[in-house]
């Protein structure tokens, strides 16, 4: 084997685990990190031998960084993610590369997955935002996610999939933000204005009864539907878009995925343009899954998820590992997303 990022393979990932779980002969190949994976990491494994192989694929490992690995593993990262693709992925419509093997392992917390290469498709941007009709083709792609499982319970019997149920969950994101409030802002107020600070300061006391106040229908959701985890198709080639990263499936509220990606993948002054028409297109397309959901009470709880934005730049920007790019991804994600839930005038919502 050869490789450009040797370091960076673990000793299991030989040409002879490759043969046995592709199921065709791997003689050699070689390994390119890619992506900017922050609890994750991606490596571009390009093959060579006989058979039915593809000519690349994707391994998806735990992260070297040791605060992102324990992250990973104390918050179920790793486990959720393989589950996903053993048990949920093939019974919903959206896109996602093909999983050719999933493993992880209880005792040590760690995974592999191998998936499709979906090169010559493009990452999205957070810190650019991306463009109206790609926002709308994720919109509509989120409608595939959650139209086919909505409101199903047999979702309660996937036990790994969050949940924010009861009062020991609501005590424990409770706790997350009063721990992690003082770090965040001591790194991210500089990209602050003063009224974006003073809504992070009043919505912590107001947090269980955002909670409370959450849509009551569920279904599976994706937890970090970002520009960062979607690869769109280029001139070269690739799906119109597909969704990776499926490391925090939850049970949920769809909305919270909704605003999440709408408050900070599109740059403020044109999310402020299209954001209503695109949350109307995105039930119409649910209504192709038979599911029929009021525009107004739709619109009202999408105005208060623009705090699951909030709370995930708050929380994830202090217990992953830092890098390169992870404070201005952040500091894109806090300023949009705040400035969101004011636009939206969401915390008179809570």
């Amino acid at each position: 084997m050869t490789t450009d990022d040797q370091h960076l393979v673990p000793e299991f990932l030989t040409p002879a685990w490759l043969s046995d779980v592709l199921d065709a002969e791997v003689t050699t190949f070689t390994a390119t990190r890619i992506g900017d994976g922050l609890v994750g990491m991606n490596l571009r494994l390009r093959l060579v031998g006989h058979g039915s192989l593809p000519a690349t694929v994707v391994a998806k490992l735990p992260s070297p960084d040791p605060a992102s690995r324990g992250a990973g593993i104390a918050l179920r990262n790793y486990e959720r993610e393989v589950m996903f693709y053993k048990h949920l992925a093939a019974t919903l419509d959206i896109r996602v590369p093909t999983c050719f093997h999933a493993e992880w392992d209880s005792a040590s917390g760690d995974f592999v997955l191998l998936l499709e290469d979906l090169a010559p498709a493009a990452q999205g941007d957070q810190l650019t935002g991306c463009s109206v009709e790609q926002a709308r083709t994720a919109v509509l792609e989120l409608a595939r996610m959650h139209g086919p499982r909505w409101n199903d319970p047999l979702l309660h019997g996937h036990e790994w999939l969050t949940r924010r149920t009861g009062p020991d969950d609501t005590a424990q994101l409770a706790g997350l933000w009063g721990l992690f409030v003082p770090g965040f802002l001591a790194t991210y107020s500089t990209y602050l204005d003063a009224d974006q600070i003073e809504l992070v300061e009043q919505f912590g006391p107001r947090l269980p009864a955002w909670l409370d106040g959450r849509g009551s229908e569920m279904t599976v959701t994706h937890g970090d539907y970002r520009l960062d985890n979607m690869m769109f198709a280029t001139p070269a080639g690739g799906y119109p878009v597909a969704v990776v990263d499926w490391q925090s499936p939850g049970h949920g509220p769809s909305t919270g995925d909704l605003s999440y990606f709408l408050g900070a993948g599109l740059l403020p002054e044109v999310r402020r343009e299209v954001e209503r028409s695109l949350v109307e297109e995105y039930a119409q397309a649910l209504a192709g899954y038979d599911v029929d959901v009021d525009l107004d009470q739709l619109w009202h709880h999408y105005r208060r998820d623009a705090f699951s934005g909030v709370i995930m730049s708050v929380i994830a920007s202090q217990i992953v590992g830092e890098s390169e790019r992870s404070e201005g991804m952040f500091a894109a994600m806090a300023t949009r997303h705040t400035r969101h839930a004011l636009d939206l005038t969401a915390l008179d919502l809570v």
